[in-house]
């Protein structure tokens, strides 16, 4: 066991946040905290992190905090770089000072063992040789450059000043420096928040791999089913332990729940069956002793505690658009978009009753659209149109979370701002909808947390009815049932979305489209998420015109074995052939023919294979010389090295990707 809490109580002022908390991790687990906002998550890992101390460490029980051994616990707390003069590189750096000692003194004593063999230098030189290896002191810039690029930077933009930067991307780079650090207790509170989902994807595989602890705070569900094998939840200040990710968690409660009813529902029926009897015989003389018995079988019970149902409190609203829009909703042809310069070029088409999801790698345009769209940002060239009877409505989760509305204003006041013409009771009505109810309405717009302040902006947004909806990351801040809540409202509106979001959950519960920002295009696809991946897999594979371009196959027999495997007609490519052939006769002989496809395909194999072994074989002999200790002072030539063996790797899983492809397709002509 790595690090223990026993029986803790936190408290602020009078109010509790956790009781009677018992909290373990245990060598390389991936740990999810989940509950509702506010609940008390980000608590528990300030007081993992030793930012908080626990109220009853003096108490008479046994309560407290053990660790095994010393335990190096990496929190991601508020950013605040010392220098803003200071280069990224340099700032990265810092995390590497053992690595840079052990090196250090490593020449030294190379330098010594030219004139002194004495064991004791020999020992050391050991063990710094071991503990370089355990800080991956040996691609320590490797690494660095390729987690500062998964993050979305450019490598130049190492050599740039920290101060640079804004608040997100400097909370990126200390991010960064958390994972490079790889401490033995990495606590992550949301981390996937403002992270494109190809880093998010990424992030995904290097926690799986990671080989010490990791306790995360997210409430972004797809990955928390992807990270995790262990699930602690904070519901009522208190917080249980449940095996496996967040949907075997799910079951897991359920099913508890379910069982906790019964047996409640058991026992109390037992209990009146007991004090009846003890009620009709209490004056009973014979039946004294029976009756003591009964009440001391009472007694000594042990009372199954009435089951609480799920704290599944959120928003809800059903509304419909105050009018009905055409079928083409919003359009744009070759938009250019961006700031000074072009970010994107855009084309699309919005229908009645779509929800589009657009997603993408930060920094290509995503809410740069929307802005433009709502008439924030000029477009730089191309036009877009919005379509008869669209009434939209816009909502930025950046403008929601940074109101600038007068802290001491309440949040009846603000809202009123916005409806003047409202009666008090609709006000209330409306919020309430939103979660503001009671003496919630009269909470300061300063003391709003991100997640309220957001369900507020949605509230305004919502109750003019618009039938277009333009969300930009609408999900952030909320916790998982709010997602699910907002996600529920938009599957029963009958308007139109357009939407920007990393949370592929929600994507995929309600997307019907998807519009991808990607390196060199932006491409609209049809269908939802899940259609949207496999399409693109198709599409990044190119089969058919790989095919033809690397081994031959001929465009007209491609395109024939097309239309063989989507069942259609072989006549359906009659035009190209006779515009190649002329002639009815000579089209006939041009019909695709199986066994030639089949045959082209199984030399593609062989070539294949022929060059993975190849590559394989390089590849060791690489390794080998990166091995060779000859080179262990040799950075420049050992980053050369690495670099082969990562082209080398990226050769072979293409080389996998085709054979698989190559498979699939043999399959296809078989069936």
């Amino acid at each position: 066991m790595r690090y223990q809490i026993r029986h803790a109580l936190v408290q602020y002022a009078a109010d509790t946040i956790l009781e009677d908390v018992n909290f373990e991790i245990h060598d390389n687990e991936k740990i999810a905290v989940v509950g509702r906002n506010g609940c008390g998550k980000t608590t528990l890992l300030k007081l993992i992190a030793g930012d908080l101390h626990m109220n009853n460490l003096d108490s008479d029980e046994e309560a407290g905090i053990t660790m095994a051994g010393r335990q190096e616990i990496g929190f991601l707390r508020q950013i605040s770089f010392e220098d803003g003069e200071i280069s990224v590189e340099d700032e990265i750096k810092k995390t590497f000072s053992k690595v840079f000692e052990a090196e250090n003194r490593m020449k030294e004593i190379s330098e010594q063992l030219g004139e002194n063999t004495e064991p004791r230098l020999l020992h050391e030189y050991d063990f710094l040789q071991k503990q370089m290896e355990a800080l991956r002191g040996y691609t320590w810039k490797t690494d660095m450059e390729v987690m500062f690029q998964k993050f979305g930077f450019a490598l130049e933009d190492l050599k740039r000043p920290i101060g640079e930067f804004s608040g997100g991307q400097q909370t990126k780079i200390a991010f960064i420096k958390l994972l490079l650090s790889r401490p033995d207790i990495m606590l992550l509170d949301e981390p996937t928040n403002h992270l494109d989902l190809p880093t998010i994807e990424w992030l995904e595989d290097y926690l799986k791999t990671y080989d010490k602890a990791v306790v995360i705070v997210s409430h972004d569900r797809m990955f928390l089913d992807r990270v995790i094998d262990v699930t602690y939840e904070i519901e009522y200040h208190r917080i249980k332990r449940y095996s496996g990710n967040y949907s075997a968690f799910m079951r897991q409660k359920e099913e508890n729940l379910i069982k906790q009813e019964k047996d409640y529902e058991e026992q109390q029926k037992e209990i009146q069956r007991l004090t009846e009897w003890i009620e009709k015989w209490k004056n009973t003389p014979t039946k004294v002793a029976a009756t003591r018995s009964k009440r001391m079988a009472i007694e000594h019970m042990v009372k199954v505690e009435k089951p609480r149902r799920f704290d599944t409190r959120s928003f809800k609203a059903l509304f419909q658009p105050r009018l009905v829009s055409y079928t083409e909703v919003l359009s744009a042809r070759k938009l250019k978009i961006g700031y000074d310069e072009v970010l994107s070029e855009v084309n699309f088409l919005l229908q009645k009753g779509e929800r589009l999801a657009v997603l993408g790698e930060n920094g290509k345009g995503k809410s740069t659209l929307l802005k433009t769209l709502v008439e924030i940002l000029k477009p730089l060239g191309g036009s877009f149109r919005i379509g008869a009877n669209v009434e939209m409505g816009y909502f930025d989760q950046q403008k929601a979370v940074l109101n600038d509305a007068d802290p001491e204003q309440t949040v009846l006041m603000n809202f009123w701002d916005e409806y003047p013409h409202l009666m008090r009771e609709d006000v209330r009505s409306a919020l309430g909808a939103f979660l503001f109810s009671g003496e919630d309405v009269e909470k300061k717009m300063g003391q709003l947390s991100g997640g309220e302040k957001v369900r507020l902006e949605l509230c305004k947004m919502f109750y003019t009815r618009p039938n277009l909806l333009i969300l930009d990351e609408p999900t952030n801040h909320m916790d998982i049932i709010g997602k699910e809540a907002l996600a529920q409202m938009l599957l029963d509106y009958s308007g139109t979305v357009l939407f920007v979001s990393h949370d592929r959950y929600f994507i995929k519960q309600i997307a019907t489209g998807v519009l991808e920002f990607g390196k060199d295009e932006v491409r609209q696809y049809q269908g939802g998420y899940e259609a949207y991946l496999e399409e693109k897999r198709k599409r990044e594979a190119g089969i058919i015109k790989d095919f033809a371009k690397k081994d031959g196959i001929g465009a007209g027999a491609a395109n024939g074995h097309q239309a063989s495997v989507n069942g259609r007609s072989s006549s359906s490519n009659g035009s190209a052939a006779s515009k190649s052939s002329g002639g009815d006769a000579i089209e006939k002989k041009t019909v695709v023919n199986p066994g030639k496809i089949r045959s082209k395909l199984n030399r593609l194999m062989e070539k294949c294979e022929k060059q993975l072994e190849e590559s394989e074989q390089r590849c060791a002999e690489l390794k080998e010389q990166f091995a060779d200790p000859s080179l262990e002072t040799d950075y420049v030539k050992l980053m050369e090295i690495q670099k082969q063996i990562d082209e080398e790797e990226q050769k072979q899983e293409q080389l996998l990707e085709q054979m698989m492809e190559a498979e699939e397709e043999l399959a296809s002509l078989d069936n």
